[in-house]
């Protein structure tokens, strides 16, 4: 079977469906590729966590592009898509961040104390020691609502199928290259988590992506739920472990918490360690009987998922072209989805690639940022 479009999309996560979207927008037609549920692979769960604090300020322009592209989501699908809540953040990443996040007018960013982080944040320990901060803007992600938004507002094809090969065509664009199908398009983004680098070596390309997993919790909330309730960001080491992070659950009802780190893979790299997701699990339970004694410390959910993390940063993201395949890779992408999608389709049709895409822009790397000879010198910052 040979079908067409102008372009492929393959992986239907948060941002191969942002880019689908901003695609539409601009008229061109789109062929989306998913083996699997649209949203259930990398982007599955029930929440992440929208921030604006990063080490490279680069990154603050994306976030405050992608919170104004959320902000017109939730106008255009009629459905809350960040909780109203805010991410209180403790610990020294709150000495690093707060500056940048203060001197820039566009972002809502706070030093608060310790009283006022538990009126944010009423499951937390009495009195957290250290700085703490709260991002008023940022929130949780409503993911399900999100995925269900965009799917429903495509109108395109989503093919349920495994691309196995792509390669561009001597007489121009693409040919995809599925289980049942092969297509032709003028261009082709590959957004498809843990399975980019393979599709991508198959066009020429090695990108850097380290591949890990992760594990996520949710814990109940003891009593009824809270009308107000901030996500966390730790790094204050002080309950026992160096980071940590949670987001609620919508309603509030349940907390979703996870370790900084991730997990052991078994030799091969296709299957997480046992006794590692074990060890996790009973960490991460420990952290919130000393953190969170507002939870009941036994989990009531699990989320495991792959984690495609480039080397240069745990925030950073950069986009490989092979004429007219694009390839974007990296980590903690949910919060980008927007703006990364509106750079995406832009680029496969045919305009440039932003700069801070180029993988040799290292974006999510502050020393990168500060020795990017394409700034002014006033606008270089020495990382702390």
């Amino acid at each position: 079977m040979v079908g067409s479009s102008d372009v492929a999309v393959v992986g239907a996560g948060i941002v191969g469906l942002a880019t689908a979207f901003s695609l539409v927008q601009r008229g061109a037609s789109v062929t989306v590729y998913e083996r699997g549920l649209p949203g259930n692979a990398q982007s599955g769960g029930d929440t992440r966590i929208f921030r604006h604090g990063h080490d490279d300020p680069r990154l603050l322009r994306w976030v405050k592009r992608s919170r104004r592209g959320w902000s017109e989501w939730e106008r255009r699908f009629g459905a809350e898509l960040i909780s109203p809540d805010g991410v209180v953040a403790l610990g020294p990443t709150v000495t690093r961040q707060l500056p940048m996040l203060c001197e820039d007018d566009g972002i809502d960013a706070r030093a608060i104390e310790p009283a006022e982080v538990i009126d944010h944040l009423p499951l937390v320990a009495d009195t957290p020691d250290g700085p703490a901060m709260l991002d008023v803007t940022g929130g949780a992600i409503r993911t399900r609502a999100a995925i269900e938004a965009l799917v429903a507002s495509l109108h395109v094809a989503i093919v349920t199928d495994e691309v196995y090969a792509l390669h561009t065509r001597p007489s121009g664009g693409a040919e995809v290259r599925a289980g049942g199908r092969v297509s032709r398009h003028d261009a082709v983004v590959v957004c498809a988590g843990a399975g980019t680098a393979g599709l991508a070596q198959g066009a020429g390309l090695e990108l850097p992506i380290v591949r890990e997993a992760a594990l996520r919790l949710s814990f109940p909330v003891r009593g009824a739920p809270p009308l107000r309730l901030a996500c966390l960001q730790d790094s204050s080491g002080q309950f026992g472990e160096p980071s940590a992070y949670a987001t609620p659950l919508p309603g509030n009802a349940a907390y979703a918490v996870g370790l900084g780190g991730t997990l052991q893979l078994l030799p091969g790299g296709e299957a997480v360690d046992p006794g590692g997701l074990t060890a996790v699990r009973e960490r991460t339970c420990a952290y919130v009987e000393r953190a969170l004694p507002g939870l009941v410390p036994v989990p009531v959910g699990h989320r495991h998922c792959w984690v495609t993390r480039l080397p240069w940063a745990d925030d950073g993201f950069a986009v490989w072209e092979a004429d007219r395949l694009l390839f974007v890779a990296g980590h903690n992408l949910y919060k980008h989805a927007p703006a990364l999608g509106e750079a995406l389709a832009d680029r496969a049709l045919g305009g440039d690639l932003d700069p801070d895409l180029v993988p040799t822009a290292r974006l999510g790397d502050p020393v990168s940022f500060g020795r990017d000879d394409r700034l002014g010198s006033g606008d270089r910052m020495v990382p702390s």
